[in-house]
């Protein structure tokens, strides 16, 4: 894609601004939820902020790339930041628990095309050869704004309140609107056919009770799971212009990507969401000095990101093997934690965990995009995006009943059970090295 080098620059920008914004609110409202539930009530209900978005984005998500395919990167982006934006101001209006997580939901709808459409349009408005830099960036982003949310969740809450958590995503998405409005130009792919609405409702409908068999285990869960999943499958094989076509599953590469890509946003999930406990617990700092401590992930996840994304080229197969190896040694290293551990230890540990994620994560969709013709980029990519969000979800969910369990009728206290629930990340990242080895090279 040619492009005046200004409004390839101001689009890329507003680009990766809509991506932010759409990670940074699955965790800006973690430490503003006890100052919510004083003010609102329904403390029993309060879980239902943050799952209702990560229900609605991650549900959404695969469909928005064969949308984008039909209507166009720039105004489905356009589109979806402006139904975000919409839900920001409800959220921040809101009088009644209900009415937030109503507001919550739409918010998430919209944030479910703002990391795809992006990571699509990217690929395309950069060459081939500058597409693994470029997503490196969109990994520093995801490091930035994932490990950043906690932090400025509680400036923002201390300073102006928490309604301000979502006022504050006003201007910026007014900012990321209107330099993708004005320097975004991409020829609209023209996808045939009729739009795929029934395996969108399909697919959405899985992905949803797959997360809400995590979060609550059921039979009844657990068969509306399976009948769902069924149908997908089914309706995707027979359907004519299929939200997720067959043919991509037969693709050597993404057979190992997609579960990769799962298994990394597991890892990705209990570490990101546990470790700030930990920090909280063993050292006594508030939330926002606990944020500033990871600060050692954030730069070796960020700056890995980034420079591995312009040097990798086309050999992508050693550097995710190495990779997934750092993220076994980082864990290793979290596991061995304890409440007396000195901070550069855990300092230690939490670069290496950074290094290792940024090495994998932007380049795992990298080698997703490259597998496949461009007739199916949009679709790949939805795909691994929704792969590595489910995995996310699915992530937090586990590691957080495995906390639960380790705290149940035990003495020991929450900074020694969360290394010992980060224990299970070894199998978990040995497992993604194994499956990493049958990569085509």
């Amino acid at each position: 894609m040619s492009a005046h080098p200004t409004r390839k620059t101001m689009a890329t920008a507003g680009l990766l601004l809509g991506m932010a914004l759409s990670v940074l609110d699955q965790t800006v409202v973690a430490i503003a939820l006890p100052a919510i539930a004083e003010d609102l009530g329904g403390m029993d209900a309060i879980g239902w902020i943050v799952t209702s978005y990560v229900l609605a984005s991650t549900a959404t998500g695969a469909l928005y790339g064969r949308v984008s395919d039909r209507f166009g990167r720039r105004t489905v982006f356009l589109a979806a930041l402006a139904v975000f934006a919409a839900g920001s101001a409800l959220s921040g209006l809101a009088q009644t628990m209900p009415h937030l997580i109503a507001a919550r939901t739409l918010q998430g709808i919209g944030a479910g095309a703002l990391f795809v459409v992006p990571a699509v349009a990217l690929s395309e408005l950069y060459p081939l050869h500058l597409r693994g830099r470029v997503q490196g960036f969109t990994g520093g982003v995801f490091a930035l704004a994932g490990v950043g949310g906690p932090l400025a969740g509680g400036l923002i809450t201390d300073a102006a309140g928490w309604r301000w958590i979502f006022y504050v995503n006003l201007p910026l998405a007014a900012i990321g609107m209107a330099l993708v409005g004005y320097a975004l130009r991409l020829p609209k792919p023209g996808a045939a056919g009729r739009l795929d609405l029934a395996g969108a409702a399909l697919i959405a409908g899985t992905a949803v009770s797959l997360l809400l068999l995590a979060e609550s285990p059921s039979g009844v869960a657990a068969a509306a799971f399976a009948v769902l999943l069924t149908l997908s499958v089914w309706w995707q094989r027979r359907a004519p212009d299929p939200m997720l076509p067959p043919r991509l599953f037969a693709v050597p590469a993404l057979r190992v990507v997609l579960p990769a890509t799962a298994l990394l946003g597991a890892l990705l999930g209990g570490s990101l969401v546990y470790l700030p406990t930990f920090v909280q617990a063993a050292y006594g700092m508030g939330a926002t000095r606990a944020g500033l401590a990871l600060t050692p992930y954030v730069l070796t996840f960020t700056a890995v990101s980034f420079v591995a994304g312009a040097r990798i080229g086309t050999r992508f197969r050693p550097f995710l093997l190495a990779g997934a190896s750092i993220v076994v040694v980082g864990f290793v290293l979290l596991s061995r934690l304890e409440p007396g551990t000195p901070y550069a230890l855990l300092a230690v540990a939490l670069g290496v965990l950074g290094a290792g994620f940024g090495l994998l994560m932007q380049n795992l969709v990298v080698v997703a995009q490259n597998a496949v013709s461009p007739a199916d980029l949009a679709a790949t990519t939805s795909a691994t995006m929704t792969a590595r969000g489910l995995g996310l979800s699915l992530g937090v969910a586990a590691f957080g009943t495995l906390l639960t369990r380790a705290l149940d009728g035990s003495t020991q206290g929450t900074a020694a059970a969360v290394p010992e629930v980060l224990t299970w990340g070894i199998p978990a990242a040995v497992t993604l090295v194994a499956l990493l080895v049958f990569l085509p090279r």
